[in-house]
């Protein structure tokens, strides 16, 4: 394998890994994210200390990693990679992305859902499509209330829009990593699954006493 392709997986992985929440509570409120809720690091949860800008500054940030891993891994490739296809490079760099806000290093493995960071590297791999993908997230919402439920069918409706509504060319792999990294989402969720079919999953802006559903 390349240097430079192993680079690409490095470096998405790590700006994956950032802990924004983790980060954002700790230097603002000085409390562990992960004692707050359901111990998610990601936005959803982040709300749940009561400062909904955090909560908004954690889902941005969250999703600029992942635009950033994408806009990274398009430079390295026509950089150092002139021969390989660039869309296989942003592909590679969505998953690694993905995979370290998930399971970040700095913090045992133990990270997010991915939601944020999905959207992240889906709005710059196929614009066209994360845009539809986050109207259907925010339609679902709207209508359910489930936070979770939004997140999961938002998730799972990426790769039929990515083919659908193509952003640029769409070589096997870069098609099989909108379904990995869509995959990786919802199976984050299967806890709220479970939850959403046995009718105990709590809605957004309740004040349930079940604090786990929380996503992102």
């Amino acid at each position: 394998m390349h240097p430079a392709t192993l680079l690409i997986a490095a470096a998405s992985y790590l700006l994956g890994s950032i802990p924004v929440g983790y980060l954002l509570v700790r230097i603002f409120l000085k409390q562990d994210i992960r004692s707050i809720g359901s111990g998610n690091i990601g936005a959803t949860n982040v709300l749940r200390s009561g400062r909904k800008g955090l909560g908004a500054a954690t889902f941005l940030l969250d999703m600029l990693k992942g635009c950033s891993a994408v806009w990274l891994a398009a430079y390295i490739a026509s950089t150092f990679l002139p021969g390989v296809n660039i869309r296989n490079m942003e592909a590679l760099a969505a998953i690694c992305a993905v995979l370290g806000h998930m399971f970040p290093v700095w913090l045992r493995f133990k990270g997010g859902k991915g939601v944020a960071t999905g959207f992240g590297v889906f709005l710059v791999a196929s614009t066209w499509a994360a845009l539809a993908a986050i109207g259907i997230f925010f339609l679902v919402l709207l209508i359910s209330r489930y936070v979770s439920l939004a997140s999961i069918l938002g998730a799972a409706s990426f790769p039929l829009l990515a083919w659908l509504m193509p952003s640029g060319q769409r070589p096997p792999f870069f098609v099989a990593a909108g379904c990995i990294v869509a995959f990786l989402i919802v199976a984050k969720h299967h806890q709220n699954i479970r939850r959403l079919l046995n009718g105990t999953e709590s809605k957004f802006g309740s004040k349930s006493s079940k604090p786990e559903s929380a996503t992102a």
